[in-house]
């Protein structure tokens, strides 16, 4: 490409601190040998009165309402090809009409020639982009390294974070940065990884919950700088994290307050968890001896029992509106679906993107479990246990009978 010319107007360059908005490029085809002095003569002498006064271009460099007029220009088998780049500090109506005019030019000199605008481009457009993306690994760094001294900041940047999609890393749901950071987040299940992408945080992983846990998610945690086990504000979020203490690598503890779940935490508390996250070894130096039940199934049968949370509560009220065996799906933005017979529940669970639960007019079944396992749903709503049902780890059933 030849050099640029940066001599598109005289009476301009005094006045060229005015801050440009936009930025017009332009695609430029000439049949012909033409120098850029003989474009640049072209485009502000075929446009000149063409707009009236308001709108003349050498008028507008003298005011630098217009920057100069670059060309980059290229030579070959005689013929030129090049690029025109005009800055603009006008609004956005009166730079499209000025962008509009050059394709208005179809000669250079002797030679035919064909100008056709490619875009107009938001000079603070752009570089609120490059804002946000430095703004997003800040973020990150900060969540990670737990320095929240600037959080209304980080309030702030979360705002405009653009929400991830998330992955499968060996059957494990997980954020698509798991991988490529230098930190890692442990959680319980897929909702929790989910929540967490819905704030920008990238770099989360399930455990699935209590159970064998993959050598693959141990193997990646040895890899890491850091790793924060995040687990719920309950008995089950101190059981896991006694059991994956014992079994792989974690560096800190950020727990979710007294009864809550991460799945469930807003913006605000889940920052403040992280950035409060505690040393491993402190967490389980104060945490209370776990002493054996007499009854070893007792706290099982405690959890059955246990009393639905409120959004449970809400599915429940569904069940009264639906004929015998029917279900709807509960969307994670709270929609409900039409009602499905049960010969085409399976179909529609693997079509039902975003369901957060099964609500069934029934009683519950192996095989109605089944169909929310496969379909990553993990919550199941029924009057009662029915064939084959059996407590699972991925998929939580609430009962009328037990819970209600």
């Amino acid at each position: 490409m030849g050099k640029r010319n940066n001599g598109g107007g005289k009476g301009g360059a005094g006045k060229s601190s005015k801050a440009m908005k936009y930025l017009i490029k332009a695609d430029l085809k000439v049949n012909g040998n033409v120098q850029r002095k003989d474009i640049i003569g072209a485009i502000m002498g075929q446009t000149e009165g063409l707009l009236g006064d308001d709108l003349e271009l050498r008028k507008l460099q003298r005011t630098a309402r217009i920057g100069h007029v670059d060309v980059e220009v290229k030579s070959s088998g005689g013929k030129v090809n090049g690029e025109i780049l005009i800055p603009s500090s006008m609004d956005n109506v009166e730079t499209a009409i000025i962008a509009s005019s050059l394709e208005t030019i179809d000669r250079i000199g002797p030679c035919a020639a064909k100008i056709v605008v490619k875009e107009i481009q938001d000079v603070r457009s752009t570089k609120v982009n490059a804002v946000i993306d430095r703004a997003k690994d800040l973020l990150l760094e900060m969540v990670n390294s737990g320095d929240a001294a600037t959080k209304t900041v980080i309030e702030e940047v979360r705002s405009v974070l653009t929400v991830g999609t998330a992955k499968n890393y060996h059957g494990l749901t997980c954020g698509p940065n798991v991988e490529s950071s230098d930190a890692l987040i442990v959680v319980e299940g897929r909702n929790d990884v989910r929540n967490l992408l819905n704030f920008g945080l990238k770099n989360a992983i399930s455990c699935d919950g209590a159970g064998t846990i993959k050598q693959e998610l141990i193997d990646l945690a040895a890899t890491k700088e850091t790793v924060i086990l995040a687990i719920d504000g309950d008995r089950g979020g101190e059981m896991l994290f006694r059991q994956l203490n014992e079994t792989m690598k974690i560096d800190f503890v950020a727990q979710a307050p007294v009864g809550q779940e991460w799945e469930l935490l807003p913006q605000k508390t889940a920052t403040k968890c992280l950035s409060q996250k505690v040393e491993a070894a402190k967490f389980a130096a104060k945490l209370p001896e776990d002493k054996p039940s007499e009854d070893p199934e007792a706290w099982l049968e405690d959890d059955v029992a246990a009393e639905a949370p409120a959004e449970v509560h809400e599915y429940f009220d569904h069940i009264a509106d639906l004929k015998k065996n029917n279900a709807v799906f509960v969307n994670v933005d709270g929609t409900i679906s039409d009602a499905i017979g049960p010969s085409k529940l399976a179909a529609a669970a693997e079509e039902a993107d975003g369901a957060v639960a099964i609500v069934f007019n029934g009683a519950v079944s192996d095989r109605i479990l089944d169909i929310a396992s496969e379909a990553a749903i993990e919550t199941v709503v029924g009057t009662k246990e029915g064939k084959g049902f059996s407590k699972r780890d991925d998929v939580k059933a609430w009962l009328t009978e037990k819970h209600a």
